[in-house]
């Protein structure tokens, strides 16, 4: 039996009828219910496709019932609950503390349309998990099946794990990243179950696209500037295209905000500001464009404005060359260790 405690926080079991209703007018019905300001707040993180069927779904509601208006509310706040669970102490913890609450029927229930979602996903021990520890139970497995464990791992761990692996290793690893698209879910959870006998964890499944290009590209960006041009400069003679694109995506155009003004100033005098500046800056964010305008003078600032209003109508591809030109001219300048990239995360000190 639940404790008091335990009962109060999960709430009373939702109404039948809610089992009768879909997810989209579950949605639907919660966004009417909280009102527009928060729908439109939720609608920011949506797909397309997902807003069309969810604004599909509102318009067909004409009257929300109270006591479905409280059931779908309800049934939200308990997933709120299960994954704070699951983020507090993974989904052990989480079932073992909603069948105290609720039972093992509400638990599974809750617990299904959770995973159901992906909100759980594979190894989650590891990415709660120190580097050194995850390094030490993947120290001997195949190349690919330490991409397949850095592919599901947040940036920062990957680049950690990555730069304690020998260098051979290490470009046998991120050339299997960037070339992975989809593994099935089978894969994934015959590798978790072979790696929790070395790791005494218990770890659901379900989550099975991962890896790729990006995900090899945010490991490099925050791997130390040894180890990325080791890395690539091995690939360049193994596989040239993908060296060229990842070397293409390593540094974009909007990271101009993460540079530091003198950094900045530098790159700026090698750049042409009569012609890819404001062609690059036509449609960059108002945070790249305060801080491009923030590093050069007034008078260069007033014709930088003047040439992005006289554009007129631009190609993306012509605004992409430039910006493509700017970043080029950044890496080049990092080479010739003119200006400084911050990498590592935010917590690296550059002195």
């Amino acid at each position: 039996m639940p404790t008091d405690t335990e009962a109060a926080v999960m709430g009373p079991a939702p109404a039948g009828r809610l089992a009768a209703l879909g997810g989209r007018e579950k949605a639907a019905i919660l966004l009417v219910s909280l009102g527009q300001d928060f729908a439109a707040q939720v609608f920011r993180h949506l797909k397309e496709e997902e807003i069309e069927q969810i604004t599909l779904q509102i318009a067909a509601v004409h009257q929300v019932q109270p006591d479905d208006q409280a059931s779908v509310i309800e049934e939200c706040r308990q997933m709120l609950l299960a994954h704070e669970y699951i983020e507090h102490g993974g989904i052990e913890y989480a079932r073992e503390v909603l069948e105290k609450a609720v039972g093992a029927v509400r638990a599974s229930a809750v617990l299904g349309r959770l995973t159901a979602t992906l909100l759980v996903r594979p190894f989650e021990f590891a990415r709660r998990s120190e580097p050194s520890q995850v390094l030490t139970f993947i120290q001997g497995e195949h190349p690919q099946t330490i991409a397949l464990v850095l592919a599901h791992l947040n940036p920062e761990q990957a680049s950690a794990v990555l730069g304690a692996l020998d260098a051979e290793r290490q470009i046998d690893v991120v050339r299997r990243l960037a070339l992975m698209e989809s593994t099935s879910p089978e894969i994934v959870q015959e590798v978790e179950r072979v790696l929790e006998r070395k790791f005494a964890t218990l770890i659901a499944g379900g989550q099975s696209r991962a890896g790729g290009v990006e995900m090899a590209v945010s490991v490099l960006n925050r791997a130390d500037r040894a180890t990325e041009k080791r890395i690539l400069l091995a690939l360049e003679t193994e596989d040239p295209d993908l060296a060229q694109d990842l070397r293409r995506r390593m540094f974009v155009f909007d990271d101009l905000v993460n540079l530091d003004d003198r950094s900045l100033q530098r790159a700026l005098r090698d750049i042409d500001l009569g012609s890819d500046m404001p062609m690059a800056l036509k449609v960059a964010g108002a945070e790249v464009r305060a801080k491009i305008m923030h590093n050069v003078s007034k008078r260069q600032g007033e014709q930088l404005t003047e040439a992005i209003e006289l554009l007129g109508p631009v190609r993306l591809r012509e605004v992409e060359d430039a910006q493509q030109r700017i970043v080029g001219v950044i890496r080049r300048l990092e080479d010739e260790g003119e200006i400084v990239i911050a990498r590592g995360g935010s917590d690296e000190i550059v002195l």
